[in-house]
């Protein structure tokens, strides 16, 4: 018998790549590795590499190097660095654009000159002084052009730097021997340094622009208190975070964050969690209340045992699930991945059929090689590339903020698409705590009736009887003699010297009028009696959350088809689903059964989303093409669903489909633009109709336009009813 290898997904940091045909040829290279699934992101510049076999991080590492990029692992520790390296590039990167300027701008005035005067003899600059103008601007300052052309030939691919070095270099190659050898010929020096700097210009854009795109998990991370303060030994002390146990307690004072996951054992205040579900309004937090990593704790003091923490709080595994989303991939960029694939090859081709046959139609070889140059510069993988990660980096992350948690970027274009919604009942549509909704006494004071049966249920662990105990809240409870639980009828015992009986009507012998009305409206009914006098009626029901009805009726408007699934009995389904605005239900459904009610449901090809509240409803979650966990408390409440929604709302939901659309539009519209972009510009250039540092200008603002579409996206927020 073989041991089975552990399966491991491991995230690396990736330098190097320049364009989509880079990310798509590492992730080639990655995916031949035995026991090895990679997915590598290009807006990310992260690699997440599932190793399921012989391969570890460093072949991973290794097969990366050799593919011309470099790889680290990256992690929460390693990410401050990383972005320390990349602030270090940006500078180093800033500077040699800028004396890129200095050195281009005499070769492009003097061209403006020479146009102005409608003179190519007067105001041009001596060759040689071009020459030594043009050449450090070539290989010094381009010099990554050749590195990352270099690089990429060697691992067997092509990308957007092959197209950059040898566009310019032909220009500059031609201008050279012109001036060296005093032909009498126009040279391009200012068209290959003028390509060089507004390159680089765009790439500087780009990557500010995608900086931007991860601004949603940075600030999540900013958020991770450093300090607690920790009880010991009767003192409190200020330690690391990292130094928390669970089990440990911790005190958090008025305008303090909350410095893990933990549990109130003293104290009452209001907390802001907003930075974790996007409801503005103070929780209400009491001794048993569970409070969250990075909330604000507002006017009162807290004493709270630590139940999760480092790696294992609420915020972490926002955090991660962001990450992992973020780094994933949509079906939709499927089709761009393959374009990319074959792309600059097809340039070069495309550009080498311009060149022959220009210069075969007009004979002039300066004519014809200034085209071919336009083909190879105008041409770019890049906004191919970032069209769909962009777009799924922002709209996660505007998610995040909004406390809707993406899986992955597939479950986010699928939300948009669902036609049938099955929502669970319990917990999801109503509150999922059973609650007093009536009390009808009986010839004695409401508070005296609720008092005596609060005492006979002080020993029973029963929902129903948890819910007549939480209506007396307050109440001073008499002590309870001779206590017995009849199961599937009641409980009787003696209070203050009396016989009392609490449980179903028909134990009790009661026959009152309103049982029937009361079990109509989807009630429980129980009734409490001293001998064969009843005393009063009590209606208990899981009540509708306050907002479902108007989330149905949003979910509806949305053209939804929309089914409920309950365990509890027709009448009681019929009640609460009249009252949400539901339609169609099904009644006597058990957890088990709710996975086979979806598959039903997805018999007629439609695709099929399933709300649930966590892990009881796993099973139809799994098996429904999109699934909506509703109020998320832990990694497992996470790792149910598709979607989690960390408001236990079912407005989330609404919000979720319209998150998915509005990302999907700005997916679709960049896609748009990087297919018409290259479409148009490249037969425009093989045509002659663009000259080089039109196309390198247009080459470098295509994917700037890509990205800065995608940030349009940081405007949306979720709708709130009024």
């Amino acid at each position: 018998m073989t041991d089975r290898v552990p399966v491991r997904v491991v995230e690396f940091a990736i330098a190097g790549m320049t364009c989509a045909a880079c990310s798509a040829r590492l992730e080639k290279v990655l995916n031949r590795l035995p026991g090895v699934e990679a997915s590598v992101n290009l807006a990310s510049e992260r690699a997440r590499v599932r190793l399921a076999g012989p391969s570890d991080e460093a072949a991973v590492v290794a097969a990366t190097a050799k593919a011309g990029f470099t790889a680290t692992a990256a992690d929460s520790a390693t990410r401050a660095a990383e972005k320390a390296r990349k602030e270090a590039i940006y500078r180093s990167e800033t500077r040699r654009f800028w004396m890129s300027v200095a050195l281009t701008l005499p070769l492009v005035g003097q061209m403006l000159f020479m146009f102005g005067t409608g003179s190519h003899s007067h105001g041009e600059l001596p060759r040689w002084l071009q020459l030594l103008l043009a050449t450090p601007v070539q290989f010094w300052i381009g010099w990554r052009f050749y590195d990352g052309g270099w690089k990429a030939l060697r691992g067997g691919g092509a990308n957007m730097d092959v197209l950059v070095a040898l566009g310019t270099s032909m220009a500059w190659g031609f201008s050279a021997i012109v001036t060296v050898f005093g032909l009498d010929q126009h040279v391009y020096f200012e068209a290959g340094a003028a390509v060089i700097t507004l390159v680089l210009l765009g790439k500087l854009l780009e990557a500010r622009a995608k900086a931007r795109t991860s601004e949603a998990i940075e600030a999540l991370i900013r958020l991770q208190p450093r300090t607690a303060r920790l009880e010991r030994d009767g003192q409190v002390l200020e330690v690391p975070v990292d130094a928390l146990m669970p089990g440990d307690v911790f005190i958090v004072r008025p305008g303090e964050a909350v410095p893990v996951d933990g549990e109130v054992l003293s104290g009452s205040s209001s907390v802001n969690e907003s930075m974790l579900s996007g409801e503005s309004m103070p929780v209400k937090k009491h001794p048993g209340d569970r409070v969250f990593a990075a909330t604000a704790n507002a006017e009162g003091m807290l004493r709270c045992r630590a139940t999760g923490v480092g790696e294992h709080t609420l915020l972490a595994g926002i955090i991660r699930l962001v990450g992992e989303a973020q780094g994933s991939k949509a079906p939709v960029q499927r089709l761009a991945d393959r374009i990319s694939a074959v792309f600059v090859p097809a340039v070069c081709a495309i550009a080498l059929l311009t060149l022959a046959g220009w210069w075969a139609y007009t004979g002039i070889f300066a004519e014809a090689l200034v085209n071919a140059v336009a083909v190879l510069v105008i041409a770019c993988p890049c906004a191919l590339g970032l069209a769909t990660p962009t777009a799924i980096m922002v709209g996660t992350g505007q998610g995040a903020r909004a406390g809707i948690l993406v899986k992955n970027a597939e479950a986010l274009e699928k939300a948009g698409k669902i036609a049938v919604l099955a929502l669970d009942k319990t917990g999801t549509l109503t509150l999922g705590e059973p609650r007093v909704t009536d009390l009808l006494p009986r010839g004695l004071a409401a508070d005296e009736v609720l008092r005596l049966a609060a005492a006979l249920e002080q020993g029973s662990e029963h929902p129903l009887a948890r819910a007549v105990l939480a209506k007396a809240a307050g109440l001073t409870l008499p002590t309870v003699e001779e206590f017995a639980a009849r199961p599937g009828q009641g409980v009787e015992g003696q209070v203050e010297g009396r016989a009392l009986r609490l449980g179903a009507p028909e134990w009790i012998g009661a026959g009152d009028d309103e049982i029937p009305r009361l079990r109509g409206e989807g009630k429980t009914v129980v009734a409490l009696a001293e001998g064969e006098r009843v005393l009063a009626l009590f209606a208990i029901a899981d009540p509708l959350r306050p907002t479902s009805k108007a989330a149905v009726a949003r979910l509806r408007a949305k053209g939804l088809r929309l089914v409920m699934l309950t365990g509890d009995n027709p009448a009681t389904a019929a009640a609460i689903a009249r009252e949400a605005g539901i339609d169609e239900f099904r009644a006597g459904v058990l957890p088990a059964d709710k996975a086979a009610a979806v598959a039903e449901l997805k018999a007629g090809d439609l695709r099929v989303a399933m709300v649930g509240d966590g892990i009881n409803d796993a099973p139809a979650l799994a098996a429904a093409d999109v699934s909506f966990a509703i109020g998320a408390g832990s990694d497992a409440a996470i790792e149910a669903a598709d979607l989690t929604l960390i408001r236990s709302d079912l407005a989330g939901v609404a919000d979720a489909i319209d998150l998915s659309a509005a990302t999907l539009g700005k997916i679709r519209q960049n896609l748009f633009f990087a297919f018409i972009y290259n479409v148009l510009g490249i037969p425009l250039a093989a045509l002659g109709l663009l000259n080089p540092v039109i196309a390198g200008a247009a080459m470098a603002m295509s994917s700037v336009s890509v990205v800065s579409n995608s940030l349009l996206l940081r405007a949306w927020r979720p709708r709130r009813e009024p």
